[in-house]
């Protein structure tokens, strides 16, 4: 009696490694294609745009707003060359982020001043081409103490008190600045400080001028290279702009799951940063 022959459908067929690995490589250079020149995720670790920006918040930067560089891909593969492909400049008012001259790291910045703008500081306040920048005072900005947020650096400390709940807060003095154009956002000064007065610096071809809106914490334009700043920052070092917050976490987060979630800052979901946001903030008084 002749054994009946296995039916097709059921032979197992060996594993095609060398198509398993195409497959993933083709994968992986998808993703690198989209974080290259599409938009990628971007984590604030600094309080350096304070109030717009909080440390633990989860941006999506899109790539494509402001052209090409070679620093424009996620792997730093490419020679240095001058230039932009398909490049624009952005807007006074954009946030955006950048590689530093420096060390190429990123950092996220606000746009203040574009090629042939004079930029200077008085006492704090922002001179653009001559003219002060409309800057009006704001009810304190008020952020709940937590495990990244704790206002315990030397310039924070005075400012960390209780709301009327007994729970421990940041509450920062606030100025709302309005530029040129109608871009309007919050900016903090929480102290008397050399960079609160600067020398009008006329910004050259081919370069951008940023600060932080958190004035007193920010390593930026009004800071020299050598002095661990931006300086002017030339166009090629631009990699994309801060489009919405997708979430936000408090810092508390640990290996138990349950800790992911009672970190997370409801109010700080899918804020759209084109739009400025803040228009419920009341003038002081």
């Amino acid at each position: 009696m002749t054994e009946a022959p296995t039916p097709a459908a059921t032979v197992k067929k060996p594993t095609n490694w060398a198509s398993e690995v195409w497959q993933l490589f083709l994968l992986v250079l998808a993703v690198l294609a989209v974080h290259s020149f599409v938009a990628k995720p971007f984590f604030i670790p600094s309080g350096s745009m304070l109030p717009t920006l909080h440390i633990g918040d989860r941006l999506i930067v899109t790539k494509y707003p402001y052209g090409f560089s070679y620093l424009s891909p996620s792997l730093n593969i490419l020679p240095e060359m001058p230039g932009r492909l398909l490049g624009r400049m952005p807007e006074r008012g954009d946030i955006a982020v950048i590689k530093s001259p420096r060390d190429k790291v990123d950092f996220i910045k606000r746009v203040i001043a574009l090629p042939g703008d004079t930029v200077q500081m008085k006492d704090g306040a922002l001179w653009l081409n001559g003219a002060p920048v409309q800057r009006e005072r704001m009810a304190d900005y008020e952020i709940p103490v937590s495990p990244n947020s704790d206002c315990l650096s030397f310039i924070d400390a005075v400012y960390r008190t209780t709301n009327a709940a007994g729970q421990p807060v940041c509450r920062y003095p606030a100025y709302r600045e309005t530029l040129p154009g109608g871009r309007s956002y919050l900016t903090l000064d929480l102290a008397q400080m050399p960079q609160d007065n600067t020398e009008p610096q006329i910004v050259p071809e081919g370069h951008i001028f940023l600060m932080g809106d958190n004035r007193d914490n920010s390593q930026d334009s009004r800071f020299e290279v050598i002095r661990d700043g931006l300086g002017m920052l030339p166009i090629e070092n631009l990699v994309g702009r801060a489009e919405f917050i997708t979430f936000s976490l408090d810092g508390s987060t640990d290996w138990n799951p349950l800790t992911w979630l009672s970190a997370l800052r409801p109010d700080r979901f899918f804020i759209n940063l084109e739009a400025n946001g803040h228009a419920a903030e009341k003038p002081a008084g």
